[in-house]
């Protein structure tokens, strides 16, 4: 059924202008998903500019994911248009269904915080943190040995409340609305939305288990994006991690476009247990990220960065202008977590590839094709995602729903399997086998 609405007027005097208003009114309610806008030369007419400034209006509106052209239907608002937060597709989870919707760790496996930040207190009464702190020395010290040890060889540091806090500052220091950025496809639900907020476009880029898919990195970029982001590790929602093979390749394609601004996400360097094969450097602007949430807590998170001098002169800067600086206690925290080595990487990576490994393995028993090389998640392709979530909720299971990672990928739940214990593997693995039909192999698209 088409919806029309019978009041609103395409306003505005210049491309930018009626863009801005067409996506005020998706916001406020006043064009509901689904809404046709009029044609080109119909919108022209009412907002009494030429039909090329409509036509550009509308191309604006298509590239920040507002509408969509839908051939002889015209141009209508998005069913999910990109103001709207991909945290909002969830899973209700009824009382006494067994949660795996949520991307926590396991809070067994997180390090005690009470020595730590009663030394963070010490630290404080001795020197307390004050205006023109600089960022504490002994976690940039710290930072600096991981990073060399994972072959990243640190320029200048700084110190983010969390990787998506440094990402958002450097993409509104390089992008522009309108831009394209390459983002992996599946990818994290945080960062989708926020190339949405920005109005920037998606390029989506295709994954396997060994990462991004050199070819379709090459693509993304021959198509003129400014800037990529990818995870080395721990991918979200997949658990792809970059093997030595794929690093290089995907090198070569970075390196031939220099000017590209790169972004690394390694959020998984503090839990898990598979080498890291960087990509930064490659370029001309580059930062790498590492967080502090998955490994130590959601609620001590951190990241710390390191990236090209001018790279980092801009997120500084932009920092200084918002929220200033991390608090100290934090930062103190965990350089005291890190230099008592609270947390044995070995182990929590050993922890979770069990549990990751025991269902892939217990639905590939029951032709299920699952992946998750690394982090907490398990992906899981299937035939229609709402219901195999019914099926699994009827079961005593909730999965998340895949349409919160997909650009263009076909369907597939998200199962974290951080706090699953051993005994209740099987028990999953025969109710999600039960729940699915026939579901597809192979690349996650």
């Amino acid at each position: 059924m088409e919806i029309v609405p019978e009041t609103y007027l395409i306003a505005g005097s210049t491309a930018s202008e009626i863009a801005a208003e067409v996506e005020s009114a998706v916001s406020g309610g006043r064009l509901p998903p689904g809404a046709s806008l009029p044609p080109v030369r119909e919108a022209a007419t009412q907002a009494r500019v030429s039909p090329n400034t409509a036509a550009a209006a509308y191309r604006l509106l298509r590239e920040r994911g507002i509408v969509e052209t839908a051939g002889r239907r015209g141009t209508r608002v998005r069913a999910r248009p990109a103001s709207t937060s991909r945290e909002e597709i969830r899973v209700e989870v009824p009382p006494g269904v067994r949660d795996l919707a949520k991307g926590n760790p396991d809070p067994a496996l997180l390090p005690p915080l009470h020595e730590a930040l009663a030394a963070a207190a010490r630290a404080h009464a001795e020197r307390p943190a004050m205006y023109g702190t600089d960022d504490d020395e002994e976690l940039l010290d710290l930072a600096g040995a991981r990073l060399r040890a994972d072959g990243i060889a640190p320029g200048p540091l700084a110190i983010t409340s969390g990787t998506l806090d440094a990402v958002e500052r450097v993409l509104a220091a390089y992008l522009r609305p309108g831009d394209a950025i390459a983002v992996e496809d599946p990818g994290w639900t945080a960062l989708l939305d926020l190339v949405a907020a920005l109005r920037l476009r998606p390029v989506p880029v295709r994954i396997d288990d060994d990462g991004p898919l050199p070819d379709e990195l090459g693509r993304a970029l021959r198509t003129g994006v400014r800037a990529v982001v990818i995870t080395s590790r721990a991918q979200n929602p997949t658990g792809a991690a970059i093997t030595a093979e794929r690093a290089r390749a995907l090198r070569a394609e970075l390196a031939a476009r220099p000017e590209v601004l790169f972004i690394e996400d390694d959020h998984g360097a503090g839990f898990v247990d598979v080498p890291a094969h960087p990509l930064a450097g490659v370029t001309e602007s580059w930062i790498h990220t590492r967080s502090t949430a998955k490994d130590l807590g959601p609620d001590l998170r951190l990241a710390l960065i390191t990236g090209d001098p001018v790279t980092l002169g801009r997120l500084r800067g932009r920092q200084r202008l918002a929220s200033g600086w991390v608090s100290h206690l934090l930062q103190r925290a965990v350089a005291h977590l890190w230099r008592t080595e609270a947390v044995d990487r070995a182990e929590v990576g050993a922890a979770y590839r069990m549990r990751r490994d025991g269902l892939v393995a217990a639905l590939a028993e029951r032709g299920v094709p699952a992946h998750g090389r690394s982090g907490l998640n398990v992906w899981v392709p299937v035939a229609d995602e709402a219901s195999a979530i019914t099926g699994l909720l009827a079961r005593g299971w909730a999965a998340a729903p895949g349409a919160r990672n997909r650009v263009s990928t076909p369907p597939a739940l998200r199962l974290t399997v951080s706090s699953l214990s051993p005994g209740e593997i099987p028990a999953l693995a025969g109710d999600l086998a039960a729940a699915l039909r026939p579901a597809p192999s192979g690349r996650y698209g």
